[in-house]
């Protein structure tokens, strides 16, 4: 009996790698093949430009030069394209063209939401793509009246990304941003003891930025 025995525990060992073998191999397979559709960028930018004209007036309230950062979500929809939401924060001065008001900086933070998608161009470890989004950007005022309020925006970027893994890229873009200002709405407002001024009515038109942006890409 020991060696019927024996060799009965020598193929069940010889079984049992091979089970093991297989088990391996089919996780391995997984890892390899499983689909990365998934990419969060967190970037960091630096916004230029940006300017809305009073009604009745030549003066323009102008958005100072200011860094931004935020974060970019992306989902795979077909090969080359990708859904994507877009959120960023801007913290910078306002400061109205006039040449009669002493101090005119309003300091006013931009919250941007977005959504839209990307197309990107073949490529070997750089891939060249374009985005467009659609949403809404808040503009809140730091003065003392606490003004704020909610425009129609859009934004439309150039850019390539890098992946030098399989979960790990970069992506290096410059977009160009529009909000569509309502008129008779109360934002920029400056107020103290010797200065109390706000454009309470400001031409109906598009305020207009551009950013420069570097990310880290997580692929999941």
């Amino acid at each position: 009996m020991q060696p019927g025995g024996s060799a009965s525990s020598q193929v069940m060992r010889k079984t049992n790698i091979h089970c093991l073998g297989l088990l391996a191999l089919l996780i391995s397979t997984s890892a390899t093949g499983q689909a990365l559709d998934t990419e969060l960028t967190v970037f960091g930018a630096y916004r230029f430009g940006g300017e809305i004209s009073l009604e009745e007036s030549d003066a323009v309230y102008e958005a100072q030069d200011s860094p931004s950062y935020g974060l970019i979500w992306n989902r795979r929809h077909q090969a080359n394209t990708q859904w994507e939401v877009y959120f960023s924060r801007q913290q910078t001065e306002v400061e109205l063209s006039n040449p009669l008001i002493a101090n005119p900086l309003v300091d006013v933070e931009l919250y941007t939401l977005q959504l839209g998608g990307t197309y990107m161009w073949e490529g070997n470890g750089v891939r060249p793509y374009i985005a467009a989004t659609l949403g809404g950007t808040h503009i809140k005022s730091d003065s003392g009246s606490g003004d704020s309020d909610t425009f129609f925006s859009g934004s439309f970027g150039v850019g390539i990304k890098l992946r030098p893994t399989e979960r790990l890229g970069f992506r290096l873009e410059a977009r160009a941003h529009a909000v569509l200002v309502r008129d008779s709405t109360e934002l920029f407002c400056q107020t103290g003891p010797d200065l109390n001024v706000c454009a309470i009515r400001v031409q109906g038109d598009l305020f207009g930025q551009f950013e420069t942006f570097a990310g880290v890409t997580f692929r999941f």
